[in-house]
């Protein structure tokens, strides 16, 4: 036994001197394989003495300063790629993020700027009017200033298309004196696109946000979130969950994209955010911003901004700026008029570049008309050149004013009339006020009532709180019928059809139930609705008049129009502050608090006994007595 076990002990000795050197000799053979190619590959670079790719990255990295962690990794990752052959995949792959890792500007900052009173100039000479978002601005600036540090709400530019909120961004960027960057979240629905793929998956990349830092070359820039609103969610995940993390001055300092597998400091970074509409953007999101309203302009402020910035711009645009060209300002006024509908000024620069480019159009085809009459009348091709460019010169000197007339010639009649409410009272239609992402604007309420077997009609792509609107104003005139001298056969012999223009289009929203409810009982009375009367609201089964948002656009939308009155809850009363003096003082504002008062004003009456009978229904002649008499004592005149 003492024997069998010493051959045991031998035997493993024998083993294991046999895996050594298995072993040693597997790694000479992979040291000489490995110091072979390198020699190969430098007879291939054909004598180059430029210091090879792995040794560049090596200085790279030495010179970068980034942090512990991400030096660990890089470090770690290049080791890795000195022993891959370079032909293999996933060289390529380590290469490239490595790449990545080494352009990123870890503790690369430009030197702000933070002057008050310079980004206060800048504001006003970029932007017109927006007093109160200037204003907010600045103090969010002087904030910074004085805190040294970005921490504070991030703020969100919400209004309709065309109002500058992008160029705000540009402004202010500018004033700072730090890099631009623009991330269009519009129609993302990927969290990736913000987090960045894992290096896992083939072609992998980081997110949006580092994709952008590598581009500013700074660490610092001002980055706009562009249409936050549009973010949608699908199985890949819910990009505008993945922007919390960013937007949250306590945690973007710890930022982590997947590719990069590191945390990157977003601390510096000043993030602001766009968007059209709240409605649809993400809860926790919308908690982390605050929010500014950039609300229409009315036609004075478009005409001051057409004047200042884009006319001056687009006549550079069209090369019509050495040629003396102008538009004259009645010109300007029937672009914004007559040409334009919108709430910003995005669609008049187009008119206005359109204008300009049809102007350029005609100065040229002149000028080779005057050169070819001149052509033949000259004796030497030097008398030939000298009179056409005496000619050119002469039309380069003169002056071209496009006035109201040369305007229709240019672009066609008028796209808009003067106003867009009805010729004369109709009934069974209202003009009602819809806010929408693109600004205010007219929604007209139309109701016929026919006989038939009390049918209730509701059409025109209506969304479920409208058709409810719809279905509450109904009950409420049922409930209100002997006042208004209804049978009670009326309801079961007569089809009561509710109709919303334009029906390809969907609407939504409680607002327009004074509306709905006017039309109806005009439809029912046959008795006209003014057409200059306009009216927003919602309404309960007892006839209150609850209050409503966006009343700045509808009111702008409103005037735009043509109208004259517009009826608004009571309780909006306070939203009338931020209304311009000049839209106010060529409107009425009628505030009421109950639907009665609407009917007596937006009706075609001159008593409301007219509206309010006193002949039928004996049982409610006390209650209608009562009534009429409330209504002759709270209606506004």
């Amino acid at each position: 036994e003492r024997v069998q076990g010493e051959i045991d002990v031998l035997e493993a000795e024998k083993r294991i001197r046999a895996r050594v050197k298995n072993q040693v000799k597997k790694s000479q053979k992979e040291y000489y394989l490995n110091e072979q190619m390198q020699a190969i590959q430098k007879e291939l670079n054909d004598g180059d003495d430029s210091a090879s790719e792995i040794e560049e990255l090596e200085k790279k990295l030495e010179a970068k300063k980034m942090s512990k962690e991400a030096y660990k990794k890089v470090t770690k990752e290049i080791k890795r790629l000195k022993s891959m052959s370079p032909m293999s995949a996933e060289s390529g792959v380590i290469r490239a993020y490595v790449d990545w890792m080494l352009d990123l500007p870890w503790n690369n900052y430009i030197k702000e700027n933070v002057d008050i009173k310079g980004a206060q100039k800048i504001l006003d000479e970029d932007h017109w009017g927006l007093e109160k978002v200037k204003e907010r601005i600045i103090e969010h600036l002087s904030i910074q200033y004085l805190t040294k540090t970005m921490s504070g709400p991030i703020l969100c530019l919400v209004g309709p298309p065309g109002v500058g909120k992008t160029s705000l961004a540009k402004s202010i960027a500018k004033s700072l004196n730090r890099p631009f960057a623009r991330i269009s979240l519009g129609g993302v629905r990927d969290e990736a696109e913000i987090r960045g793929h894992r290096r896992t998956y083939v072609g992998a990349m980081p997110g949006k946000i580092i994709q952008t830092l590598k581009k500013c070359e700074y660490n610092n820039p001002l980055i706009l979130l562009d249409e936050v609103d549009k973010m949608a969610t699908d199985f890949r995940g819910d990009p505008s969950a993945a922007l919390l993390e960013v937007l949250d001055p306590s945690q973007n300092h710890t930022f982590s994209d997947h590719y990069l597998e590191v945390e990157y400091d977003l601390s510096k970074v000043m993030f602001l955010a766009t968007a059209n509409s709240l409605h649809s953007m993400n809860r926790p999101l919308l908690d982390r911003l605050e929010v500014l309203h950039l609300d229409g302009y009315i036609e004075k402020e478009k005409f001051h901004i057409g004047k200042q910035y884009l006319v001056p711009k687009q006549l550079q645009k069209s090369g019509l700026k050495d040629r003396k060209v102008s538009l004259s300002d009645a010109a300007l006024k029937d672009l914004i008029h007559y040409y334009t509908r919108e709430a910003g000024v995005r669609n008049l620069e187009r008119t206005i570049s359109k204008t300009f480019r049809k102007l350029a159009k005609e100065i040229v085809e002149d000028e080779f008309k005057i050169k070819a009459e001149e052509k033949p009348k000259a004796k030497t091709r030097n008398k030939r050149v000298t009179a056409a460019g005496k000619k050119a010169g002469k039309l380069k000197k003169t002056s071209y004013n496009v006035t109201s007339k040369k305007l229709v010639e240019l672009l066609g009649e008028h796209v808009y009339k003067s106003n867009t409410i009805e010729k004369q009272n109709e009934i069974g239609l209202t003009n009602g006020m819809a806010y929408t992402t693109v600004g205010g604007d007219l929604l007209p309420i139309e109701v016929s009532s026919v006989p038939g077997t009390g049918k209730f009609i509701i059409t025109g792509q209506l969304g479920d709180v409208m058709k409810e609107s719809c279905t509450a104003a109904m009950s409420y005139v049922r409930s209100r019928g002997p006042l208004f001298g209804l049978d009670k056969e009326i309801y079961a012999n007569t089809d009561v059809h509710i109709h919303v223009p334009e029906g390809a289009i969907p609407k939504d929203g409680p607002s327009a139930g004074l509306a709905i409810t006017t039309s109806i009982v005009s439809s029912l009375l046959k008795i006209p609705v003014l057409r200059t009367v306009a009216m927003t609201g919602e309404v309960t089964l007892r006839g209150r008049a609850l209050p409503i948002g966006g009343l700045r656009e509808k009111v702008l939308a409103a005037h735009r129009g043509g109208i004259k009155i517009i009826i608004i809850p009571k309780e909006n009363q306070k939203d009338l502050k931020d209304i311009p003096k000049e839209v106010m003082s060529s409107l009425q504002v009628v505030l009421v608090d109950h639907v009665d008062q609407v009917l007596v004003k937006a009706l075609a009456v001159k008593n409301p006994k007219e509206v309010f009978k006193q002949d039928k229904a004996k049982e409610h002649v006390g209650l209608r007595a009562q009534h009429i008499g409330y209504i002759e004592k709270n209606t506004p005149h």
